[in-house]
């Protein structure tokens, strides 16, 4: 296992399970940062450790350049992820975290760490591109969609002081994010899980059934009610499914 100095600016581990027979690597959405997930870590430790990842460019990293593209940021997070895989991981992603969670298996793979699963939410296939250009929008077209989707605490957006800070990385994101088009031929060995809301405006169901195509491993989708931020009011459904997938893959392996 890593020490502590040469992997805190990008693994956060909030809640550290050293006994945890396995580990949940988190990303977190466009905008977002590794403490979104710190009730996630709350909840699953000590069974499973969690690894949130923190991206350059917000909170204590808020004075490094984000990284522009999916892939520039998969290099990354894979390279400092790749010392904890001393124990089975599995990779938890949410919208731009999910096309993330997605590039990072397939190079975990690569280097032959194959993930337990891969858990895609509220982010459509790459199949599925779409061209957008909210990245693209002035500053009040980026803060009205960040309203809209209801993925950033509404207080804050009226801080002239706090947008100034936190306005670079959101867009940064949104143009990764956006601007991801992989293209098709490259399919994970792992099992895939795609979750969505049934009223996402990002993502429709079918959208996210089309992760299936991306694995040649096994394929579950799960529809929650709730827009694009659904798993905000899911999240004890959320856990129990993780749970019982990480239960699932100790036993197999027992045996």
């Amino acid at each position: 296992m890593p020490s502590p100095s040469t992997n805190d600016l990008w693994i956060r581990r909030y809640h550290p399970a050293p006994d945890a027979r396995t580990r949940l690597v988190c990303l977190p959405h466009a905008g977002g940062s590794a403490s979104y997930f710190v009730p996630v870590s709350r909840a699953l430790s000590p069974k499973v450790e969690v690894l949130a990842v923190q991206y350059p460019g917000r909170q204590d990293r808020m004075s490094e350049p984000g990284i522009p593209t999916i892939e520039e940021l998969a290099d990354a997070v894979t390279r400092e992820v790749l010392p904890w895989a001393d124990r089975p991981l599995a990779l938890f992603g949410h919208s731009m975290g999910a096309s993330l969670g997605y590039e990072v298996a397939l190079r975990l793979e690569a280097a032959g760490v194959v993930p337990t699963g891969v858990f895609v939410s509220g982010r459509r296939a790459p199949s599925r591109f779409r061209p957008e250009t909210v990245h693209e929008r002035g500053d009040d077209g980026l803060v009205a969609e960040i309203k809209a989707l209801a993925g950033t605490n509404s207080s804050l957006l009226g801080d002239e002081d706090v947008l100034r800070m936190i306005l670079p990385a959101i867009r940064n994101d949104y143009k990764a994010a956006e601007t991801y088009n992989p293209g098709p031929g490259r399919e994970l060995t792992c099992p895939v899980t795609a979750l969505i809301g049934d009223s996402d405006p990002k993502a429709t169901v079918a959208d996210a059934r089309a992760w299936e195509g991306h694995t040649k491993g096994a394929f579950d989708y799960r529809v929650f009610p709730g827009g694009h931020f659904y798993l905000n009011d899911c999240v004890p459904q959320i856990l129990a499914m993780i749970t019982e997938h990480l239960d699932g893959h100790r036993a197999g392996s027992a045996h």
